[in-house]
């Protein structure tokens, strides 16, 4: 018998042979601002209202530091390449191609539903889904083509990945039923999401979803002890 403290029961502990569609390593979830959902907190709500925005900044910091440089220079500055080159390091020509492959990226990156009520059922739903162990019901609720981001630091090694596609980020899900029962619901860079807790109460991991058009199509892990040591959830017991 498996004892639980050792299950793989946060998604992103699944042995790599069982993975058929997983990226490289080193993956690198962006630093979360992890909120309560009660209302009545100026603060929370001015996150919920910008989850636009933080999508964005989550996009930005996910960008290679010349991206993210020639990117910001160039389309939010205005800076000419001529005078970006120099700061990145490139020619004027080589500098626009950090900063083009930076604008596909936020282009394409995925828009929050703005209805945070939505995005609660969907991530509700999924998290049910997960403890039950019902396969179907996680599809119905991960977008196709959805993308999961597990951030578990540099040790040990092996454990972070990137892993894409609804029925491979379904396989991984049903492994959370164990963690599932510690879970409590949060707002994750302004929207939906989930603080999972140990049997001792101290955070293990925080996943963040971006839930667009009613279904998930991003989940982010961090589950990086040493970065979940220097978060504060004590407002998520206030």
């Amino acid at each position: 018998m498996v004892d639980d403290g050792d299950r793989t029961g946060v998604l992103e502990h699944a042995p790599s042979r069982q993975l058929r569609r997983e990226d490289p390593l080193g993956v690198h979830v962006p630093e979360p601002v992890v909120s309560r959902e009660a209302g009545g907190d100026p603060e929370q709500d001015a996150l919920t209202a910008d989850s636009v925005g933080l999508a964005l900044l989550i996009v930005l910091e996910t960008l290679a530091p010349a991206e993210r440089l020639a990117f910001v220079l160039h389309d939010m500055f205005a800076m000419p390449f001529e005078e970006i080159g120099p700061i990145v390091g490139r020619s004027a020509t080589a500098a626009r191609q950090p900063a083009s492959r930076a604008r596909r990226r936020v282009q394409g990156a995925a828009v929050p539903d703005a209805d945070l009520n939505v995005q609660r059922r969907v991530v509700d739903a999924f998290l049910r889904a997960a403890r039950e162990g019902d396969f179907q019901a996680l599809l119905q609720v991960l977008d196709p083509d959805v993308v999961l981001r597990a951030d578990r630091g540099d040790i040990p090694a092996g454990v972070s990945r990137v892993i894409r596609g609804g029925s491979e980020v379904a396989q991984q899900a049903l492994l959370f039923a164990t963690r599932g029962r510690f879970a409590r619901p949060a707002l994750i860079n302004g929207a939906a999401g989930i603080v999972v807790f140990d049997e001792s109460g101290h955070a293990f991991s925080v996943l963040g979803f971006i839930v667009s058009r009613g279904r998930i199509v991003e989940i982010d892990i961090l589950a990086d002890p040493k970065r979940l040591s220097q978060l504060d959830f004590s407002i998520l017991d206030e």
